[in-house]
């Protein structure tokens, strides 16, 4: 996004503040590649955003505007607060603040079009049968899932949701009560015109679903996985069982549980006696 916003003219090093709403992974992306270019970075994020992800990007340099959201806003104006203050401040200071807008960038879609979805192709031999991933913009979704659908339209594409309306799952959205992100929907809009249905299956996973299993793959597979990770396991394990395995899935992981000990502390997650208490490590 940042490299798009350059190449138009939209940027200049150390004259521009990049400013964000998030709720994790993108601004502490953008927080550290901003810093690297030269770009002082703001970022707005909900409250409920974790204790640890709002001290990485501090230490990246970023400054953190903090709103009351909760980590689901619902649907109708003025409701995402975290993504309304970002666009406030970047229209009343339009020369000094460039706002890249993840959940409307094109540059997010084609970053996993033009990346992720053809290492995914290749890693798989173009053997993969489905794919599974979490949806925040949806720009992993739509970027990764057309690549693949026009390569083998047989490829079943699993988007995974937050079930609950006031969930913990971080990165997550539960559409019932949030708006699809222009990202999401133009991506969906231009499978279509291709006479592709990119989504095969939306499934929903509850917050004791997403931290159960984070549990299980620390005990079981030794993977140290964030909550919304959790949601998209649970999701895969629940169509391998209906699948009875068959086929060649890829889970995305959007990032490890470092940045939700304070939150997996705080649900006890790691407490039980059998268990290795890996809030501690």
């Amino acid at each position: 996004m940042l490299k798009k916003a350059e190449q138009d003219g939209k940027i200049k090093r150390k004259n521009t503040v990049v400013i964000e709403p998030t709720s994790g992974n993108t601004g502490i992306g953008l927080a550290g590649i901003a810093r690297h270019m030269g770009y002082k970075v703001e970022v707005v994020i909900p409250k409920d955003v974790s204790d640890e992800t709002k001290q990485i990007l501090r230490l990246y340099g970023a400054e953190v505007l903090e709103t009351s959201d909760d980590l689901c806003p619902r649907v109708g104006p003025g409701t995402d607060q975290s993504i309304a203050l970002a666009q406030a401040i970047a229209k009343r200071n339009p020369d000094r603040y460039f706002l890249p807008n993840q959940y409307e960038n094109e540059a997010n879609f084609l970053a996993h079009y033009n990346s992720t979805g053809p290492e995914i192709w290749r890693q798989t031999r173009g053997k993969i049968t489905h794919f599974f991933t979490g949806v925040g913009t949806g720009g992993t979704l739509t970027g990764v899932g057309l690549y693949l659908k026009q390569r083998n339209p047989n490829v079943k594409i699993i988007a995974v949701s937050a079930k609950d309306s006031q969930h913990k799952l971080q990165g997550l959205r539960n559409f019932k009560v949030s708006s699809k992100p222009k990202v999401l929907e133009e991506g969906i809009n231009r499978a279509k015109e291709q006479g592709l249905d990119l989504i095969d299956e939306w499934v929903e996973v509850s917050d004791n679903d997403a931290f159960a299993m984070v549990k299980r793959l620390v005990l079981k597979e030794n993977l140290f996985v964030g909550p919304s990770s959790g949601a998209v396991a649970h999701a895969a394990v629940q169509v391998a069982q209906e699948e009875k395995g068959k086929g060649v899935g890829v889970i995305i992981f959007a990032d490890d549980g470092n940045k939700y000990k304070s939150e997996y502390s705080e649900r006890k997650l790691f407490n039980n006696g059998a268990s290795r208490d890996l809030t501690q490590t």
